[in-house]
């Protein structure tokens, strides 16, 4: 589906369904490898969160790297995952040079999302200054959270990625421009463009070159704990799996805000949980199969 540099093209379930995903091939190895890094000591289920709505969007296979305190208890509640146990500073802050420990993980990667749980911003940047160099130019890599802190003080990082993905929220978009934001919109179109990458604030997307994409809007009970990590977890899924960056970021906004509204009506306007967006994306996608 192609964007518009005017208005954005609506993304609607007929043009879902007129887009779609690369085939699932015939086993996990031909839907893609995802490793998430993020998972301080205080705050792992942000990583956990990510990388099972990865799993929800069809996934092949998930790695898991987080501090090395809470790796055990990672693996444990997540064992569809390898879990990595990265290094971390006396405060639980994983270390920027965690890069050492990722070297498997990181080679057999088809997507990598940075920083769900990551909450030191030094240390991110030293992780992501550490991890440029280590990551092929055709692997898919998704920034959110801290990782997008560090990286608006790093304007050339990822400049030779093939597939950059950026997912700011408001705050977050400014930070990344260096100035108050507008509207989504127009955040959407300058982060794209400032980053060289695909970017996806809110219901918009836009690539680099202006194109963009409006999506539903989901709802206000998205705006809870771990929404946002879920949702970058559902894109970079779909990145492994072989989308490219407006179509993972299209298809992954529309199936997390689709799981809001399904978990409004059964559950109520607020109250429901991140964790639980993650498992109706399933369903959400065999009914925007094809017809």
């Amino acid at each position: 589906m192609r964007g518009s540099t005017d208005d954005p093209s609506r993304v609607d379930a007929a043009a879902l369904r007129a887009w779609p995903l690369p085939p699932p091939g015939d086993s996990k190895y031909s839907r893609g490898d995802v490793l998430v890094v993020g998972g301080s000591r205080g705050a792992p289920g942000a990583a956990m969160l990510a990388g099972i709505a990865a799993l929800r969007a069809g996934a092949g296979r998930l790695t898991i790297a987080v501090a090395d305190s809470v790796a055990v208890a990672v693996a444990v509640a997540v064992p569809e995952s390898a879990v990595v146990g990265l290094p971390e500073d006396a405060d639980g802050h994983v270390r920027g040079d965690a890069v050492e420990r990722l070297g498997p993980a990181l080679e057999a990667a088809d997507a990598v999302l940075i920083g769900p749980g990551l909450d030191d911003l030094a240390q991110t940047g030293l992780l992501l200054d550490g991890m440029a160099p280590a990551i092929g130019a055709g692997t898919a890599v998704c920034l959110d959270a801290f990782a997008l802190g560090a990286l608006a003080k790093r304007p050339g990082w990822g400049g030779d990625l093939e597939r950059l993905m950026l997912t700011p929220n408001k705050e977050e978009a400014a930070i990344l421009l260096g100035h108050d934001i507008e509207g989504t919109l127009a955040a959407a179109r300058e982060v794209a463009s400032r980053y060289r990458a695909t970017a996806a604030c809110y219901e918009f997307v836009s690539d680099s070159d202006g194109r963009a994409w409006r999506t539903r809007p989901g709802g206000a009970g998205l705006g809870t704990s771990g929404s946002g990590d879920v949702r970058a977890g559902i894109i970079a899924g779909l990145l492994a799996r072989g989308a490219d960056g407006p179509q993972a970021a299209a298809w992954g906004s529309s199936l997390h805000a689709l799981a809001g509204e399904r978990l409004a009506d059964r559950v109520g306007g607020l109250g429901y949980l991140a964790g639980e967006l993650a498992g109706e994306v399933p369903a959400i996608m065999a009914g925007l199969e094809p017809d």
